[in-house]
């Protein structure tokens, strides 16, 4: 397999990111139609001269972060990564910068996560699964060095913040560890299948030691019912993909096969299917996914986080790379990681 740090897959992973994320902002809530009407072709889309990103990039590197300081002082574990991770993503609350469109499951969590003494569990909407658990999950993909059941439960704990939903928590699970397999040089041909098997072996793993007793607040009768849940929609969404990625034209709106990407599930399926129908070509593959009637944004940025974790950091372009938002941040954090 190839090695994160001769392709620099994390700084390729979250360079691309953010660009999908730049480019898809501009046509976040508008259709396909109306897109290439402002745009033109969708193969010939160019990032915005100011390319600036959504709340996707912002709380991509919150997460980060917290993750950096969590394991400065010492293994990750859930009570080291909770702390930092909750001032993150209430400083990104707080911040004049968070004026991106965020969404309000975000936004309705962290204004409860500024209580100190609740319990984050209090703070999370646990009937949301909106994609903005996994957009930001990727930095868990691509930080050398834990354990699979660390890389999983904090998935799953940073969704857990503010998305508790089930199917939220195995979202992210699953985005984090296609970004990981991606990084270590897995052949994008069997990754459905790689990933099938992941939610397969996992459906009926609660992580307690991560979640506590997030479960309960559903009105699941147990914490394997509760998360099997989850992996179930994310299996079904899986099935929806492999039949796509055989069938559907590049041409035609990705979310007509895999779904618009509003929720965590088909944000994963349709950021992989713009991936997958362009292994060799990212910049088609941001292109494509900018293009959709859904959440473009999301979307896209989860195509770009795949396709440089695949190729690495030399996939975009540098007149592309040079001037999106944030980039110092992320090259800061992407050579740590791929140090």
């Amino acid at each position: 397999m190839t090695t994160l740090v001769h392709k620099q897959a994390a700084t390729g992973a979250l360079t691309g990111l953010a660009l999908g994320d730049a480019l898809g902002f501009p046509t976040e809530f508008d259709d396909v139609p109306s897109i290439l009407a402002t745009c033109g072709p969708w193969r010939q889309m160019e990032l915005p001269e100011r390319a600036l990103v959504s709340d996707d990039t912002q709380m991509t590197l919150a997460l980060g972060r917290a993750v950096r300081t969590a394991m400065d002082r010492g293994l990750l574990t859930p009570l080291r990564l909770a702390r930092p991770l909750r001032e993150e993503f209430v400083e990104w609350y707080r911040s004049p910068e968070n004026n991106r469109a965020p969404g309000r499951t975000c936004m309705e969590a962290c204004m409860l996560l500024k209580d100190e003494a609740r319990p984050w569990q209090d703070a999370s909407r646990i009937e949301s699964k909106g994609c903005g658990a996994n957009m930001r999950v990727a930095p868990l993909g691509l930080v050398p060095g834990l354990s699979d059941e660390q890389r999983a439960g904090a998935a799953q704990l940073q969704s857990a913040l503010t998305h508790g939903h089930p199917t939220a928590l195995a979202a992210s699970d699953l985005t984090a560890h296609a970004v990981r397999l991606l990084a270590q040089g897995a052949e994008p041909t069997g990754l459905i299948g790689l990933l099938r098997s992941y939610a397969l072996e996992n459906r009926s793993h609660y992580h307690e030691r991560w979640l506590g007793d997030l479960w309960r607040r559903a009105g699941d009768p147990s914490p394997e019912r509760f998360i099997a849940r989850g992996w179930d929609e994310c299996l079904e969404v899986l099935e929806r993909l492999r039949h796509a990625v055989r069938t559907v034209s590049p041409e035609t709106d990705p979310c007509l096969a895999t779904g618009e990407g509003w929720i965590a599930e088909e944000a994963l399926a349709t950021g992989l299917l713009c991936f997958l129908l362009f292994v060799d070509e990212p910049v088609t593959a941001l292109r494509r996914a900018a293009c959709t009637a859904g959440d473009s944004d999301s979307i896209a940025c989860l195509t770009g986080a795949f396709a440089g974790a695949h190729l690495g950091a030399e996939a975009w372009p540098a007149e592309w790379a040079d001037r999106v938002e944030y980039r110092s941040d992320l090259l800061t954090l992407g050579a740590l990681w791929d140090a």
